[in-house]
Formats: structure tokens, C-alpha cells, sequence
């Protein structure tokens, strides 16, 4: 693998060798700057010179680029060449009226996109990575795109890493590198040198973008950001890609139908006419105006505007979309699979009470605790939390000195902090997991000094801890051991301790969370519960909101059994204990093998696999970097009742989606199929090229109010999945009704009207546009369409564009398209086939419905043997 030294050599004062090499004097001399770090105005001066530190620019696309972009559409591309053909051949008028609606029809859907991105663009601000640097010799948080060649990058536990750079100081530094190396292991990392020639692996001394920090502290010098950091380049080799979701995937099955469609339709129609001997150019604009008809050219605009809507209020809900495809998948998702600290509790941990061995109040037990979590600088936590703003007794914490600490990991389960108290001997002071704490004691601090720790002190100890437990207590072991005149410490001194005593802590259920999962349980989604925690206090918890707590597996259970004994119990069990962090990808696996759309709520560091292996990775804004980054949604509360509004708006985003494709595709199947039989067997066009394009405008407007469009609440009860046979089986079916009414059109126009051209197109084209705006109102709900309320302004819109298609003959643009005045007769008898047409429409559609049982279909269960694997994920997403 290439370093980077060589191009980063070439900027003006930064590095000019391997800087893993260097000492730490000699590259802080060559950065310009000190341990302190920068002062402000310099680092502001270093932003301005080298730029964001992002792997690519920000993607801040100005109008004009949005705007030309949508004449990138093939179709349109194809429609202004015609359009110049027209011009060359003398056909001038006809030209500048099909150019005009092709421009109107750009703009209606730059206004949708533009407006859609920039609201995409304000979400994703609300969730940007933030980084602790030194700046005018204080910590101060910057966003991660701030940070520039020598700041000083304060780093711990949970952090995703945003530099490339060198560490200053470090205390039980570990680093997961497997982004870069593959490595699964952690690796140690340490202040001091590296060869020059040491690859990535071996250089113990430095630290790297999008690698995350297990666990401990460090102080790091940024030396390489942005473009100049190894991950940038291999990025494309390492491009975290985002596995396709079910309607990403059915878009795309969707585009190949129409594709197919319109090909047939366009080369039959083009040669069938010029076999007629009608003119060529009128033929091929035909064809072309006939393409763009059927082809429903607004929907990645809908699409898009539709899920930015959607993001929008959900944001409004407190939940923030990191990726827009998510949205589906939220309201897809029928299994909830979560912690219980903050989602099912309050999440407001308080210490309840500190006792000594023989389960007695302890004021010693409550000093040496609030000493180990005062004086921790590790990873942050609620207990320690509870711990320090617990109220204060009498304990004095004045006359004790820290020396040293050994940070918590998630093997040991513990965390230590060394103290001195006055001149006398040294205390190490460990609390943890109880089990955990007692596998490093050898003794128990009695009230009568120390004792042997044996087999009745254990059964001791564990039955005050499972009656805790049980009571819904939260139990974690303090333990002591006393040193001489030590001068360092590791966790091999965490041996032969002292069990001292027990520290309580309660965290009650939350206000309100039976009704809340009882809300999830109406939508469908169900709710496991993934815990760290014992199996008492999780039971305990489960029976007060209301989960069933007898089918319960714990992780040492789980780690006996195979993939597929797995995936066999899963199904049956709804708490899983005394989980380690490495089984949860596990059991979401399993979950998902089982059929199962999984959401996994997680904010820890070891939640990142399993959030990655989720359908929905759902994480909340206070979570550590590298779950925030694994997440797709993002909770500003630790709600679930916030979760139960984001799967309402997903399923609503879904729902209006699927109304824009079912409208469009049905009328404008039925349409042309109806325009290509018509044009092979009446003397003239049934519709000239420019009065198409007109009728594909105009119904096109009342489209884009589709995304603030009601949603019937039957339509929320169940997850929706998206089904290609439905949506082919649902155009079908109304295409050939639209086309029934077409040829009625088409009959009393010819045999009882006995219009010309230009009459019959006239008639046509008000027929045409008032079925499609009527079968956007019977479509969109699947109730009877009176009885469901459509959006005000999806209602005033239709409304609008029904009065112009019937005034539009009798205005004075009515001969640029062509248009004549119809009689009244004529006009009332089109009314009434249209009225016929409602009629139909609204019974074909309760048994269309019936027969599909309802629409798109819920996900069948997947087998071990064929389920479907999404990919993995690359476990970090990088600065920028």
C-alpha cells in the first residue's frame, strides 16, 4: 500500500519525511505548531490552504448544476433534437410550443429536486461529526471538517477517528484498524517511533481515518487530513456500499418494465405510420411525444421529494434520516430489537444505595465508588454518573491524590483508578460487573478486617446480588486492594483484591412505554429485547411494561449453539441476557434469516456490527462516533414513542410513493396503448405530438402534491413491502379499463359526433386529462374515493387543472395547440363517458384490492438455505 509522505511532502510546511518516523519535537518544528495545539486564527488560515477534511469536496450543488441537469433525461435530450429537426424542416411553430412544455416541464421538476436536496442537506448538518481539539490551549469541539495539519485531536473510547497523525500521549490506547487492515483485533497503540519503511500494520505510533478507538485515552497530532490520509487512498477499494433495499430494487424492476414498453410501443407506432405515408417528422414526434407520455419522468423527482418530505417531518419528530432509503425500510420493519437503559427505562440512573459484604449500608463503599468515578478520565457512563451526583454524605475526597487508572474495557468488565491517600499506602479501587469484579478477588473486606474468599462468601455474595436483581436493581462489585510505594499500574494488578462491597442502582420504567409498545404491537412490530444486563433485573423489567420474561436466553446459552440451532430459538424468544457484545450481530442474523425486517436501537461502541447487520440501524444523537456513523436513523430523543411517529411517516413516505407510480403508470399505460392502436387505424394522429406533451404536463402538476398527500391510518397498520407483480398486475388491469373508455371516446367522437381531426383531438384531449386526474383521486386510497379526504392542496390542484382542460379549447391559446371550440352536446357526452369511466374505475379497484389482498405485499419468511444476505457494510463511514 502507497503512503502518502510523498504528497503531503509537497504542501508548504507540513511534512517532509515518513512522520511516523520522526520525533515528536523535530515533527511538532516542521507542523508549526505545539502540544498545546493551534491558536485559531492560524488554523483558520490552514482551512483556507488545505482545504475541508473530507475525502470529497462538499457536494453543495448550485442551482444552475441541478437545473442543467435535468435536461441530462435521454428522453428530453431526445424531444430537443426532434424539436431542432422541426426548426430545420420549416416546422418553426410547432418546434417552440413542444420546447416550451419540455422547459416547463424541467423546471417543475428542478423546483422539486432542488428544493429536495437542500432539505436533505439541512438534515444531515443537525447529525454532523463533531471532534474535541486543542484550540488557544483549551478542548474545544469543532466539526470534524474543521480540523487541519497540527491541531492536537483529544481522543477516547467510542470515537471514530478523523486524522491521520501521530500520538503525543496515550493511556490504554486500543484501536480497531480492520477498515484498513482487515485486522479483527484491536490493536495497542502508544506514543513513540515507527521505522520508516513500516507499513500501516506496524506502525504502533500513529493512528489513522475511519479507524475507531476501543478503548482508552490519547492525545493525537493531525498530521495528514482530507485527500492527503491513507483511507483516502484506498477509499474507492473501501467505499462503505450500501447494500439495495427492497424499493430501491423495485424502482429499478419498475424502470426495465417501462423501458420495455416503450420501446415496443415507439418502434411499432414510428414504422406503422410511415408505412401509412404519413409526414416523418409528424410520425417521429409522434412516437417521441408517445414515449414521453407513457414514461412516468416525474417519478425520481416525486421519489425524491416524496422521502425529503418524509425526512423533513420526521425530523420535525425528533428523528433525524441519514440516508434517505432508510425511510422504507423504517416502516417496513415488523421487529424492533433493542437495549432496555433509555428506550424502555427513563434512562435517568440514580445510585439507590452502597453496602458492605454483609448487605449494610456503607459510607466507606460509597467513598472509594464516588473516588473511582470522579477520578476516571475513560469512557463516560450513567453509573458513574449516578455515582457523582449522588448526594454527598460525609465521605472527604479531599485528602486523596490519583496516581494511575486502568480504563474499562468490555472483556474485563471493570475499571480501576489507583489513589494515595495523604502520604500513607497506596489503594487500587475497582467496581464492575459483581461477577467480573469477584474473578480479580482473592478476599472480602469485612467488618472485621480481611477474609478469605471462599465458597460460602461467593453463595453470599450472589444470592444479595440475584435478590437485588430481581427487586429491578441495577448490582455492580466494588472491590480494594492496598500497594507500598508502587509506580505504575496495569490490569495485572487487578489480582488478590479485597471485596468490599455493592453499589444499587435503579432505573425505573418509563412513563408511558406499555402504551408505546402496545402502539409498535398495533403496527405490527414486534419487540426484542437485546441486554447486557442479568437475567433478573431484564425479567424484572419485561413483566412491569408488559413483555412476556419467560422466554429468555442468555449469552452463555446462546454461544452452545449453532447457526441454525439459532435461528430455530430466536423466533421463540423475546430476552436475550447477559448478552456479549460480539452475539448481537448474532442474534440479528438470525432475525433476519427468519424472515424478519429488523430495526436494532444500539449507542454503544460494541453496537456498530449489529447496527451495520440491521435492515435499520436506528441510533440516537448522544451515541458514541461509531454508532452514530453505523446508524441509518438517528433519534434526537431516546424515545421509542418518537420511534413509533418515524415508522408512521416512513410508512406514510411508502405509501405516497407507491400512489404516484400506481396513478401514473395505470393512466398512462391505458393512454398510449390506446393513442398507438388509435393512430394505426384512424386517418390522422388521435393527438399531435405538442398536445401529448401538454396532457403529460398538466397531469403532472397535481403529481408533485402527492408527498403531502393524506394517508388513509389503515394504510399504517401493517409494514408494506414493495411487489413488481402487483404494480404490473394494477396497470395492467386499469390500463385496459382506461383504454375501454378510450375507444367509447373514440366511437361517439367518430360515429355519433362525426368530428374531424381537430375536433376529435380536442375531444380527446379533455377526456384523456379528466380520467387521470379522477383516477388520481380513486387510486389513491382504497377506500371508496369519497370517503377519503385528499390533501388540500393535491384537491386544489386537480380541481385547477380539471377547469383548464375543459376551458382550454375555448381560450386564445387554443389554436397554438390546435384546439377547437367543442359544442356543448359534444362536451356533456364526454362528461358522461367520464362519469361511466369513475364508475368502473372505483368498482375495478375493490376487487383488484380484495383479490390482492389489499396491495403490496409483507416480506415472506426466508429460509437458511435462500435467505437473502445483505452485504456488509464497511464497519466506520469516514470524515465528510
Amino acid at each position: 500500500m502507497a503512503s502518502n509522505e510523498q504528497s503531503i511532502g509537497r504542501s508548504p510546511g507540513l511534512v517532509e519525511h515518513a512522520y511516523w518516523s520522526l520525533g515528536t519535537d523535530q515533527l511538532i518544528g516542521q507542523l508549526e505548531t505545539s502540544t498545546s495545539g493551534l491558536m485559531s486564527p492560524d488554523a483558520a488560515v490552514r482551512l483556507a490552504k488545505f482545504g475541508r477534511n473530507a475525502l470529497a469536496p462538499r457536494s453543495d450543488a448550485s442551482a444552475l448544476a441541478v437545473f442543467a441537469r435535468q435536461f441530462r433525461s435521454p428522453l428530453v435530450l431526445i424531444l430537443v433534437f426532434a424539436a431542432a429537426v422541426s426548426v430545420f424542416v420549416g416546422e418553426g411553430h410547432e418546434a417552440a410550443i413542444i420546447g416550451a412544455i419540455v422547459l416547463a416541464s424541467c423546471i417543475l421538476s428542478f423546483t422539486q429536486e432542488y428544493g429536495a436536496s437542500r432539505a436533505m442537506e439541512a438534515l444531515r448538518q443537525r447529525v454532523a461529526r463533531r471532534a474535541t481539539v486543542l484550540r488557544d490551549g483549551l478542548e474545544r469541539t469543532v466539526g470534524v471538517e474543521d480540523i487541519v495539519p497540527g491541531d492536537v485531536v483529544c481522543l477516547s473510547a467510542g470515537n471514530l477517528i478523523p486524522i491521520d497523525g501521530v500520538i503525543l500521549e496515550s493511556r490504554d490506547f486500543n484501536v480497531s484498524e480492520s477498515v484498513l487492515t482487515g485486522e479483527t483485533f484491536p490493536v495497542v497503540k502508544s506514543a513513540g517511533r515507527s521505522a520508516p519503511e513500516a507499513g500501516i500494520a506496524q506502525r504502533t505510533n500513529a493512528v489513522f481515518t475511519g479507524t475507531s478507538v476501543r478503548s482508552g485515552t490519547a492525545k493525537v497530532l493531525a498530521v495528514a487530513t482530507g485527500t492527503r490520509t491513507e483511507f483516502a487512498s484506498i477509499a474507492e477499494a473501501l467505499e462503505r456500499r450500501i447494500p439495495e433495499t427492497e424499493f430501491a430494487r423495485g424502482i429499478r424492476m419498475f424502470g426495465y418494465l417501462m423501458t420495455e414498453i416503450m420501446l415496443a410501443i415507439v418502434i411499432l407506432v414510428f414504422f406503422a405510420n410511415v408505412m401509412l405515408d404519413r409526414p416523418l417528422i409528424e410520425s417521429l414526434l409522434f412516437s417521441l411525444a408517445l414515449a414521453v407520455g407513457l414514461t412516468p419522468e416525474l417519478l425520481p423527482a416525486i421519489i425524491s421529494v416524496t422521502l425529503a418530505r418524509g425526512a423533513r417531518t420526521m425530523a420535525a419528530s425528533g428523528v433525524i434520516v441519514r440516508r434517505l432509503d432508510a425511510i422504507e425500510n423504517l416502516g417496513s420493519m415488523d421487529l424492533l430489537c433493542t437495549d432496555k437503559t433509555g428506550t424502555l427505562t427513563e434512562g435517568v440512573i440514580h445510585l439507590d444505595g452502597s453496602f458492605d459484604v454483609e448487605g449494610n449500608a456503607s459510607r466507606e463503599v460509597l467513598l472509594w465508588a464516588r473516588l473511582n468515578a470522579t477520578l476516571q478520565t475513560g469512557l463516560k457512563n450513567p453509573l458513574d454518573e449516578a455515582i457523582a451526583s449522588a448526594p454527598p454524605g460525609q465521605e472527604d475526597l479531599s485528602g486523596f491524590a490519583k496516581i494511575d487508572e486502568i480504563p474499562y474495557d468490555f472483556v474485563r468488565k471493570r475499571l480501576s483508578v489507583a489513589l494515595r491517600e495523604g502520604a500513607r499506602e497506596q489503594i487500587l479501587v475497582t467496581k464492575g460487573a459483581v461477577q467480573n469484579v469477584l474473578d480479580a478477588c482473592a478476599f472480602v473486606q469485612g467488618p472485621h478486617g480481611l477474609q478469605s474468599l471462599g465458597s460460602a462468601e461467593r453463595q453470599a455474595i450472589d444470592e444479595k446480588f440475584r435478590r437485588w436483581s430481581a427487586q429491578g436493581y441495577r448490582v455492580l462489585g466494588l472491590a480494594i486492594r492496598r500497594f507500598q510505594n508502587k509506580a505504575g499500574f496495569s490490569r495485572d494488578d487487578e489480582t488478590a483484591m479485597a471485596f468490599a462491597g455493592f453499589l444499587l442502582f435503579l432505573d425505573p420504567p418509563k412513563e408511558g412505554v406499555r402504551e408505546t409498545l402496545s402502539a409498535l404491537a398495533d403496527r405490527g412490530i414486534g419487540v426484542k429485547v437485546i441486554s447486557g444486563d442479568n437475567r433478573y433485573v431484564a425479567a424484572h423489567l419485561a413483566e412491569a411494561v408488559g413483555l412476556r420474561s419467560d422466554r429468555i436466553m442468555t449469552g452463555e446459552d446462546l454461544s452452545k449453539m449453532t447457526k441454525n440451532g439459532l435461528l430455530a430459538s430466536v423466533r421463540s424468544t423475546d430476552l436475550f441476557v447477559e448478552i456479549d457484545p460480539n452475539q448481537k450481530e448474532r442474534i440479528v442474523d438470525a432475525l433476519r434469516r427468519s424472515g424478519h425486517v429488523v430495526g436494532y436501537l444500539g449507542d454503544g461502541i460494541n453496537d456498530a456490527p449489529a447496527l451495520h447487520e440491521a435492515d435499520i440501524g436506528i441510533s440516537v444523537d448522544t451515541a458514541v462516533d461509531v454508532a452514530r456513523e453505523a446508524a441509518d436513523i438517528i433519534l434526537l430523543k431516546r424515545d421509542l414513542g418518537v420511534l413509533v411517529q418515524g415508522v408512521d411517516d416512513g410508512r406514510k413516505t411508502f405509501a405516497n410513493t407507491m400512489k404516484y407510480i400506481s396513478i401514473t403508470t395505470s393512466a398512462n399505460f391505458g393512454n398510449m396503448i390506446s393513442m398507438a392502436a388509435a393512430s394505426l387505424y384512424l386517418p390522422f394522429l388521435p393527438l399531435l405530438a405538442k398536445q401529448i406533451l401538454l396532457n403529460n404536463f398538466l397531469s403532472d402538476i397535481p403529481a408533485v402534491a402527492i408527498a403531502s398527500d393524506n394517508v388513509d391510518p389503515d394504510q399504517l397498520q401493517q409494514p408494506r413491502h414493495w411487489d413488481i407483480h402487483f404494480v404490473r398486475q394494477f396497470m395492467v388491469t386499469f390500463g385496459l379499463v382506461s383504454s375501454l373508455f378510450d375507444f367509447l371516446t373514440f366511437a361517439f367522437l367518430l360515429y355519433v359526433v362525426r368530428a374531424e381531426a381537430s375536433a376529435f383531438q380536442t375531444g380527446w384531449f379533455v377526456e384523456s386529462l379528466l380520467t387521470e386526474l379522477l383516477i388520481l383521486l380513486i387510486i389513491r386510497t382504497r377506500k371508496s374515493f369519497w370517503a377519503s379526504r385528499p390533501s388540500r392542496l393535491l384537491a386544489s390542484l386537480a380541481l385547477a387543472v380539471g377547469g383548464l382542460a375543459v376551458a382550454i379549447p375555448y381560450t386564445p391559446v387554443a389554436g397554438w395547440f390546435a384546439f377547437v371550440p367543442l359544442p356543448w352536446p359534444v362536451l356533456m357526452g364526454l362528461i358522461a363517458i367520464t362519469g361511466c369511466y369513475v364508475l368502473v374505475s372505483e368498482l375495478t379497484k375493490h376487487w383488484l384490492f380484495d383479490r390482492g389482498n389489499g396491495g403490496p405485499r409483507r416480506r415472506k419468511a426466508r429460509s437458511p438455505q435462500h435467505g437473502r444476505r445483505r452485504p456488509k457494510r464497511e464497519s466506520a463511514r469516514v470524515a465528510g
